[in-house]
């Protein structure tokens, strides 16, 4: 046997450390959760139908107005609907609303390839979804502000439609989510270390 085989045989072989199906199973419930969260604010942005006030009907992209007579009549030009700062407003809570959709779809891809490829970077790759996770929640609430804000004379609680609260929702899991992670992350030994030989 040549001595490169005999040294083979000595090395330690390198064994992939065995995750209790507790930790398993809560960074799948993080993992499915994110996703959820992904669903949720991609539809919302996209209805964008927000806030319903009286016969007013304000959205991210249309501003609406109904009555018995001529039915719902939409404006794709935020400006005619008299409220001061409310097409700016709007552009920017487009804008950060896809921003953090993006922001967490990446959150979300780290956290699978982090879960399917176990590898010395797993861990890594898991703390880096969770802060594209918590970058995407910071953007979502910035978008909710910035529609809120313009529109804070027009606001009741029950004027909010279900597009509005299913932003929210995500913008709540998506910290969720995020803080969950890290905080698992840290309380949980690395997957893959190096082995001094």
């Amino acid at each position: 046997m040549t001595a490169i085989g005999v040294q083979a045989q000595r090395l330690p072989v390198q064994r992939r450390p065995h995750r209790s199906f507790f930790e398993s199973f809560i960074r799948t419930l993080i993992t499915v959760c994110a996703a959820l969260a992904v669903v949720l604010s991609s539809v919302s942005i996209c209805d964008g139908h927000w806030l319903l006030a009286e016969d007013h009907l304000f959205g991210l992209w249309h501003f609406c107005t109904s009555s018995n007579q001529t039915g719902p009549h939409c404006l794709r030009d935020l400006s005619q609907a008299g409220v001061p700062g409310l097409a700016v407003g709007m552009v920017l809570a487009r804008s950060v609303g896809a921003l953090a959709v993006v922001a967490a779809i990446f959150g979300l891809e780290f956290l699978m390839v982090s879960q399917v490829c176990e590898d010395l970077h797993s861990r890594r790759k898991w703390a880096l979804g969770c802060v594209f996770l918590l970058v995407s929640f910071v953007l979502s609430s910035g978008g909710l502000l910035s529609f809120v804000i313009p529109l804070r004379n027009q606001v009741t609680l029950i004027g909010f439609t279900l597009m509005f609260w299913c932003q929210f929702t995500a913008s709540f899991l998506l910290f969720l989510n995020a803080v969950s992670g890290l905080h698992i992350n840290s309380i949980t030994h690395p997957w893959g270390q190096f082995r001094k030989f």
